[in-house]
């Protein structure tokens, strides 16, 4: 799409769904592959980035949305997810995950 390479089938897609969305005017400000410092540089250390698929904003309620397509969640996907709520209190909406049930802690 557009000169664009996507990491899966199922992000292409979803960027063709937000497209259109775009065309109809019911969300603005669509970018792909925005970076989010989750953790800054460190004593000889790099700062770590979360980059999400996806981030628009809906013209309904003006909220900033961030997308990641997820054909299941990863351990780094799970820790990124927390570190974008705790340091930037932004949520990320989960795209094509089935949300699997939670297990009982012991």
């Amino acid at each position: 799409m557009n000169g664009r390479t996507f990491d899966s089938a199922a992000e292409a897609e979803r960027a063709v769904e937000l497209q259109w969305l775009l065309e109809l005017g019911e969300i603005t400000d669509l970018r792909y592959q925005v970076p989010f410092e989750v953790v800054p540089d460190q004593d000889g250390e790099r700062a770590v980035f979360y980059r999400a698929d996806f981030v628009y904003r809906r013209v309904a309620d003006d909220s900033m949305v961030i997308e990641d397509v997820k054909g299941f969640r990863t351990d780094a996907f799970r820790i990124q997810r927390k570190l974008m709520k705790f340091v930037h209190n932004l949520t990320i909406v989960e795209i094509g995950t089935s949300k699997p049930t939670r297990r009982r802690r012991r």
